[in-house]
């Protein structure tokens, strides 16, 4: 499964080996252990790739071959492809942008989003030094 955590200034994606059920129930005990409100909702979540990214055209093979269309891209510009991910958002209820993303599909089709999310944070920071 996917996870992108949202906060005000950025998001981070992870790659778990827990089904979204597993994961979602243990959420789900541990905000009625603590009292905090949960809210879950179906939802979408979108970033950026840049579009000369290695890797980038495997995940567009991978998109072709996703029966379910849990992913979608398309061109944002010249520079970056918009990834668009269906799944399910988790926050405690109020309107502000922080909480959760989770979504599953293939294992392959994650790992690769996963590796080229990982790959573009480090362009990234390499560009901004």
């Amino acid at each position: 499964m996917l996870k992108l955590t949202y906060t005000e200034t950025s998001f981070h994606l992870e790659c778990l080996t827990l089904s979204l059920e597993e994961w979602v129930a243990q959420r789900v005990i541990l905000a009625l252990r603590v009292g905090q409100s949960l809210s879950i909702e179906p939802s979408t979540a979108s970033f950026l790739l840049p579009v000369n990214l290695p890797g980038l055209e495997q995940l567009k093979v991978q998109v072709r071959w996703d029966e379910r269309k849990i992913i979608a891209l398309c061109a944002s510009d010249s520079e970056y492809v918009e990834v668009t991910l269906s799944g399910s958002w988790l926050s405690d209820g109020s309107e502000n942008a922080q909480g959760v993303f989770v979504t599953t599909m293939s294992d392959r089709t994650e790992f690769l989003l996963h590796k080229l999310w990982v790959a573009a944070q480090v362009c990234t920071s390499v560009m901004s030094e």
